[in-house]
């Protein structure tokens, strides 16, 4: 037998507890799950992350989450290789479906690039939690250039093209 996944941020909500009128959830990352999220995204660190979810019940057990991510970050500068701290900010809107739902769905209703992102679940909770991980590492830049940073100028750093040497010592024997 497997060990089981372990997972950074476990938020179990019922989807009972979403009701008819539907539920406000807030997730918030602790100082340790902070950290292990930190090693997950492969970043120096996740200073935290606090995520609301606006949760209403579809009909066959499909829960809409309507998201407001943030979160404060350090990051590697791609330019200076400096770490710097940077805020997150994301709104965010996905799907809850039961997993047996999601294997009946029509294969281009799944490939709709404007369809929300559909999570399966089994049993009668979803996970907020590995949710609001998942939309963190979507909504990071791939990417992070610490403010001010500049990249060289290439023109004046660019070494010299062989071709341009030649060039130039063919009319110096002219």
């Amino acid at each position: 037998m497997s060990a089981p996944i372990a997972v950074e941020l476990h938020r179990p909500f019922a989807v009972e507890r979403v009701g008819g009128a539907g539920r406000e959830q807030v997730v918030e990352a602790s100082a340790a799950e902070c950290a292990a999220l930190a090693k997950r995204l492969n970043i120096p660190a996740v200073l935290s992350l606090r995520c609301t979810f606006r949760l209403t019940l579809e009909s066959g057990g499909v829960v809409l989450a309507e998201g407001a991510l943030e979160a404060r970050l350090v990051r590697d500068c791609v330019v200076s290789l400096e770490p710097f701290e940077t805020a997150v900010a994301e709104r965010f809107r996905l799907r809850f479906v039961p997993a047996e739902l999601l294997a009946e769905a029509d294969e281009d209703a799944l490939l709709d690039p404007d369809a929300d992102d559909e999570i399966p679940y089994d049993g009668a909770a979803i996970d907020l939690g590995e949710a609001a991980a998942e939309q963190l590492a979507l909504a990071m830049d791939p990417y992070p250039r610490r403010p001010g940073a500049a990249l060289p100028d290439e023109a004046s750093e660019a070494a010299e093209s062989p071709f341009a040497a030649l060039s130039r010592l063919r009319r110096e024997e002219h």
